[in-house]
């Protein structure tokens, strides 16, 4: 629509927070009648480059099972934000927070996924989480299923490789939204759907031992069965709270060909499309033709129960939520450099730095996502993960003096509103960590990428005890000034 002028700053109602996960910050694994999670059973990393969730075995669950301790699951201390929510949420609303992202622990509510009933135990704690989130005015924007989900589901299905789980899902879904009818207004499905492509972080399913054909045939059914979950979540929370959205969410990787050559152009343009295939499907309703080709040269071929396609059409969301930390290279052949960090899926930019675990810092690139996102789908967008994992140091003064992280914030604070100039509909920005959590990717605490400092180290030694770091007092006036002051 022509207008004289373009936004110059952000909306009023702009959503300021932070994001979180259960399995990265709740602790008490096994409290209150909680079980396993997929993500309580995957081990510890060696070392910050190297990503261990997708290489789970039958055997290697069968350890964690009889291992009942913390030392090599960390996701199951956390950092006990299930002893410590109060003061947690009360120090984000001292940074003045609007929002804040957190997930629901599937097996807090339903411990094996199999009952017929919920945990009453479990739907009480999240009911004091809202409570207080409410005194200090402040919205809760809920992920339904953020890298977990009761391990039970796993060892009876193979997780989301069998299309059985669709009706666990949508039990607890139904619970939820019931529940909690009114109290939250931001809902979202899956957290990065398209980790379902990296295997078991994303489906729950068991997939190691399997050929790389047969592993993306399973992983791609995995996610059609996401894909309807999803679609009958979004259909049940119109029907029980109008009032109430939900949104999908995508880990966007942009990525940029590594010369204009045209075949890396091309390469570069296959990289896109295999990453917003999965919002193609969430928010147009339907799969892209550009997957037909794909699937038939790989020789993946789904399985369609009747009324899926009309289920896609009916359930797509009313927003899209997405995680921006880095941007990759692509080229039509492999002499690229590859990235070396614990998450490297494409090549290298020589013109950008990376951080400790080898994520190439590009704010620039959150502008360009945002705008091929706003033109592509013409929904409300909004930005629910962001961040700078890194090593903090107290200082001989006992604070933390992070300008780093400032520094990274800031920078990319400043590219989102250039694009909400440029017209993008921006409905909000939740940073990744607001407090120190454990990492999804290696199950560090040292990997910190909070405003909360919190004393626990990688052995899970320390008081939990926690502090605010210079980026703390930093976002507060980000906030109070509504993104004005940076």
């Amino acid at each position: 629509m022509y207008k004289t002028d373009f936004p110059h700053s952000f909306p009023k109602d702009f959503l300021w927070g932070g994001a979180t996960a259960a399995n990265q910050i709740e602790g008490a694994f096994d409290v209150d009648g909680k079980k396993l999670t997929t993500a309580e059973v995957v081990k510890k990393a060696t070392d910050r480059k190297t990503f261990t969730m997708s290489d789970v075995t039958k055997e290697s669950i069968k350890e964690a099972i009889a291992d009942p301790g913390v030392d090599n699951y960390p996701k199951r201390r956390g950092i006990d934000f299930y002893h410590h929510y109060e003061e947690d949420i009360k120090l984000f609303s001292e940074m003045g927070f609007k929002a804040f992202r957190l997930s629901l622990a599937w097996a807090r509510i339903f411990p094996t996924g199999l009952e017929e009933k919920p945990n009453e135990k479990g739907l009480a704690f999240y009911d004091k989480v809202f409570a207080t989130c409410k005194k200090y005015n402040i919205e809760p924007v809920v992920t339904l299923s953020h890298y977990e989900m009761p391990l039970e589901l796993t060892l009876k299905y193979n997780g989301w490789a069998d299309r059985k789980v669709i009706e666990h899902f949508t039990r607890y879904t139904k619970v939820v939204f019931e529940r909690y009818r009114g109290i939250v207004k931001y809902w979202m499905t899956f957290n990065e759907i398209n980790a379902a492509s990296a295997g078991f972080i994303g489906t729950g399913a068991i997939d190691a031992h399997l050929t790389s054909k047969e592993q993306l045939q399973l992983r791609y059914q995995a996610v059609h069965h996401q894909f309807i979950a999803s679609a009958i979540a979004v259909k049940q929370l119109h029907e029980i709270d109008p009032n109430a959205t939900i949104g999908c969410m995508l880990a966007r990787m942009q990525t940029y060909p590594a010369t204009a050559k045209p075949a890396d152009v091309r390469a570069a343009q296959v990289n896109d499309q295999l990453n917003l295939f999965f919002t193609d499907v969430q928010v147009r309703g339907e799969y892209p033709e550009f997957m037909n080709r794909y699937f038939k040269e790989n020789g993946v071929t789904l399985e369609f129960a009747p009324g899926d396609v009309e289920l896609l059409k009916e359930g797509v969301v009313d927003y899209l939520s997405f995680s921006y930390y880095m941007t990759t290279v692509s080229a039509a052949d492999d002499k690229i450099n590859q990235t070396l960090g614990n998450f490297a899926i494409g090549g290298s930019n020589p013109y950008l730095e990376s951080s400790d675990w080898g994520w190439q810092i590009d704010p620039v690139g959150l502008r360009i996502a945002l705008n091929e996102l706003w033109d592509r789908y013409r929904v409300p967008l909004f930005i629910v993960e962001n961040g700078l994992g890194a090593v903090d140091e107290i200082a001989e003064d006992g604070k933390i003096h992070d300008d780093y992280r400032i520094d990274y914030l800031r920078k990319h604070i400043e590219q989102m509103k250039l694009a909400i100039g440029d017209g993008v509909d921006l409905m909000g920005y939740t940073t990744w960590g607001p407090i120190d959590l454990i990492s999804a990717s290696t199950s560090e605490m040292s990997k910190r990428y909070g405003f909360i400092y919190v004393d626990q180290d990688d052995d899970g030694n320390g008081t939990l005890n926690r502090m605010p770091k210079d980026s703390f007092y930093w976002y507060k006036k980000v906030i109070a000034s509504n993104g004005e002051e940076l």
